[in-house]
């Protein structure tokens, strides 16, 4: 399986984290923030500080400069539900995943399974950093497959039919809880 180019482009992402005092920034996340807006007419960003839960803007960077939809409030978790793109029934390689947290959601990447059952997410502002975590299914609002851009418009597309077949990966089983 050929590998998609904004999962290959998230994971040089691996690792990145914020800072998470208050005084200084992470550079990184913040010429992600200034990028924002430039893609397909999303939204700014009307702060420069990497405080606010990024999760949002790590899939928006992300799909922006891979040429793909942006959604115009990209910083909204649930806005990535989004009827632009293509709502799938199961989750596929590479897809987009949301889902709920107490005091709001969360968005990223499927990339994989564990054998306890839950699917292992490539996002950011995952314990304040980039990385690959188990998420509990029971959590999910919803798998989108990213549209592509042409001449500027999102046009739907749809995962091969062999993304599917989520890869087995390592995990402890230990759910994510830390996305804020």
């Amino acid at each position: 399986m050929k590998e998609l180019s904004w999962i290959d482009k998230a994971r040089q992402y691996l690792g990145l984290r914020e800072d998470t005092g208050r005084q200084h920034h992470n550079e990184q996340l913040l010429d992600m923030l200034d990028s924002m807006g430039s893609f397909n007419g999303e939204a700014k960003a009307w702060w420069r500080e990497d405080e606010t839960p990024w999760c949002g803007l790590f899939v928006g960077y992300v799909l922006g400069v891979c040429q793909r939809y942006v959604v115009n409030e990209w910083y909204r978790a649930s806005s990535w539900c989004n009827p632009i793109m293509s709502r799938l029934d199961a989750p596929a390689y590479g897809c987009i995943v949301t889902f709920t947290r107490s005091g709001g959601g969360h968005v990223g990447f499927v990339v994989g399974r564990d054998k306890h059952g839950n699917i292992m997410v490539l996002g950011g502002n995952q314990g304040n950093e980039v990385n690959i975590r188990p998420f509990a299914l029971s959590r999910v609002t919803g798998y989108y497959w990213p549209s592509r851009l042409v001449d500027g418009r999102p046009v739907k597309s749809s995962p091969a039919n062999d993304r599917y077949q989520l890869p087995l990966l390592t995990s402890g089983g230990k759910v994510s809880e830390d996305e804020a």
